[in-house]
């Protein structure tokens, strides 16, 4: 029994009050946690660009580094004929020292780790002539008869008799 005196508390019992507003757009309380595809592609576009930027880079950084090796194997080989010249007398008729002067023997390629191919020319026992080709196109001579050229792009690198 009510009393007359008393008044009912008005409690709404909706659940309008209790849940999240979902007869509205729904797309205002959605957060985003991810990443659009259009922002994938440029993303993997621009690692794409890198990666054969670097790429490059480092083929050529190989060849630089082969011919850097190919030019000093040459110039150990100068100095080897050199030497055995010096104590010899005179230039070994086919180019190649003795193992005494030159004692790893002929130079391997550094790219295929096979017998290098090197040209020969005027080899005798008072001239020589030794030419290798080269990656990058860097060398001192045009051709390998030992015509020596200060153009960038001669494809040989190649020594000669000093003495």
């Amino acid at each position: 029994m009510a009393n007359a005196g008393s008044t009912t508390p008005n409690i709404d019992f909706s659940l309008d009050r209790l849940l999240p507003d979902t007869h509205t757009s729904t797309m205002k309380h959605i957060k985003s946690f991810g990443f659009t595809l259009l922002e994938l592609l440029v993303v993997i576009s621009i690692i794409g660009i890198l990666l054969s930027v670097s790429a490059v880079s480092y083929t050529n950084g190989q060849k630089t580094a082969r011919d850097g090796k190919r030019k000093a194997d040459m110039r150990a080989w100068q100095s080897a004929l050199e030497q055995q010249k010096a104590n010899a007398g005179n230039y070994p008729a086919d180019c190649v020292p003795t193992t005494d002067y030159l004692p790893a023997g002929v130079p391997v390629d550094p790219k295929n780790q096979s017998e290098w191919i090197y040209y020969t020319n005027n080899c005798s026992t008072s001239t020589y002539c030794i030419c290798a080709p080269l990656e990058n196109l860097k060398g001192n001579s045009e051709n390998t008869t030992c015509t020596f050229s200060s153009d960038a792009g001669s494809p040989y690198f190649c020594v000669k008799e000093q003495q």
